[in-house]
């Protein structure tokens, strides 16, 4: 449900700016203030869950995203559209991290992969199947009313979520009462938030000037590993930088860092050139991006449970089938820029999801393997939080190389696309050269 909220929306815009009269900067907003909270809060969520007890944060999350879903279906102006989405991806960012925990906490790291395997499929299914749905629901309740429908649909799921999660999840004997580090979590939610505003309002801020924004998160960030490094030698803090000594860990964070800069990057342009450029309905259009979440919905499973025969080999596997995918595609459009595209795509685009399978949920098992337990919390929360930065950057970088391509004399949505994923597919090459450099390495150490 949290994830569906990621791409769901994307389809809802058109419905969105008739309904509410809403402007690009307020659309924007819609679609990126989401993720800059998730990504916020995703690190101290995973660490209160650790110290605090991972079920209640887990339930009062999932209690706050379901109000404000009812909420964001009942805005009358775009500015209650925004603030309800800004406490949906707070809400979220609350959940996220402690499911990993979880699945960390319930299952020794022999047995991590058959739980992985089941996110992995949710988040593949969640991610690509959101304009589906929402074309759906627009389809069924009309194009004036029908957004407000892509958020009432998260109340009956959040409700039974929350009955089934009191009743099954285990909650924590003896919660912690250590300090959960309030000058880090103060730290650490300025350094992401100077990072990634300016990535997100790529479009609306013109100029060089915003970029100073990402050189004070920098600087900010510095200031939070300096105080880490001191915290840490009398309490726990909010995210133990010695996780980054863990192979396993750093490397794996990289690769997902990288490759959800391509990832994410692939629903965005596909949504604009299938309904801003051949004028298909969210429904059509939906259903076009489908064949690539079937695809990721196929080998998440099968790669949780082979993740821990194959290990890292598996991920560049998956990595090697996203870039052939994608490359497909671009030759498709080549070949087939008109209406006839989305029926051309799908063969392409399915192979591509067959890689993404391979690549996300392997990937997180791997690099939380050898994660302590009690740290699981905040190691999943910045794993996350660096796949919200990596989908940040892909989509500013993806999206100003498509909006810049269709500014030019001469050049259609089709071309526009195919440069646009020149650079989706450059994003997952650097992700598998960094896969393949872990493989030799271990390799030569072997």
């Amino acid at each position: 449900m949290t994830l569906l909220d990621v791409s769901i929306v994307n389809v809802a815009v058109p419905s969105i700016q008739q309904s509410l009269r809403a402007g690009p900067n307020a659309l924007q907003w819609v679609l990126s203030g989401y993720a800059l909270t998730f990504g916020l809060v995703l690190v101290p969520a995973g660490r209160y869950g650790d110290a605090r007890g991972r079920r209640n944060i887990f339930v009062f999350g999932l209690a706050l995203f379901t109000l404000a879903s009812a909420v964001a279906g009942l805005a009358r102006s775009p500015e209650w559209l925004i603030g309800a989405r800004l406490v949906q991806g707070g809400a979220a960012g609350l959940v996220n991290p402690q499911v990993t925990g979880l699945i960390q906490q319930l299952f020794a790291p022999a047995e991590r992969g058959r739980p992985f395997g089941l996110l992995g499929a949710t988040i593949g299914i969640s991610t690509a199947v959101g304009p589906l749905l929402g074309g759906l629901l627009i389809q069924a309740f009309g194009a004036h009313e029908g957004w407000r429908w892509v958020f009432y649909v998260n109340i009956p799921v959040g409700v039974a979520a929350i009955a089934f999660a009191m009743k099954l999840l285990p909650s924590r004997a003896r919660p912690s009462r250590e300090s959960l580090d309030p000058v880090g979590v103060a730290l650490l939610g300025v350094g992401v938030v100077l990072i990634l505003l300016p990535l997100v309002e790529i479009q609306q801020w013109p100029g060089w000037p915003k970029w100073l924004l990402v050189v004070a998160g920098f600087a900010v960030l510095a200031g939070f590993v300096g105080w880490e490094r001191r915290y840490c030698r009398h309490s726990q803090p909010v995210f133990d930088l010695a996780l980054f000594r863990i192979r396993s860990y750093t490397l794996g964070s990289l690769i997902g860092l990288i490759y959800f800069a391509g990832f994410t990057a692939i629903f965005f342009v596909f949504t604009l050139y299938l309904q801003s450029g051949l004028r298909y309905s969210a429904l059509v259009a939906g259903l076009a991006i489908t064949p690539f979440a079937l695809g990721a919905a196929a080998s998440s499973a099968l790669g949780g449970r082979v993740v821990n025969r194959y290990g890292r080999p598996l991920v560049a596997a998956g990595l090697g089938l996203v870039a052939v995918g994608l490359g497909a595609v671009v030759l498709v459009l080549h070949f087939v820029p008109g209406r006839g595209a989305p029926l051309a795509m799908a063969a392409p685009l399915a192979l591509a999801g067959l890689g993404s399978g391979l690549v996300i949920t392997p990937n997180q098992t791997l690099t939380l393997a050898e994660v302590p337990v009690p740290q699981a919390g905040s190691a999943a929360g910045m794993l996350q939080t660096g796949q919200r930065v990596g989908a940040a950057l892909g989509i500013a970088g993806v999206g100003s190389v498509f909006f810049s391509a269709l500014g030019r004399p001469g050049i259609g949505y089709a071309s526009a696309v195919r440069q646009a994923l020149m650079v989706t597919i450059a994003f997952v090459l650097v992700s598998l050269a960094t896969a393949l450099a872990d493989v030799w390495s271990h390799r030569s150490r072997g």
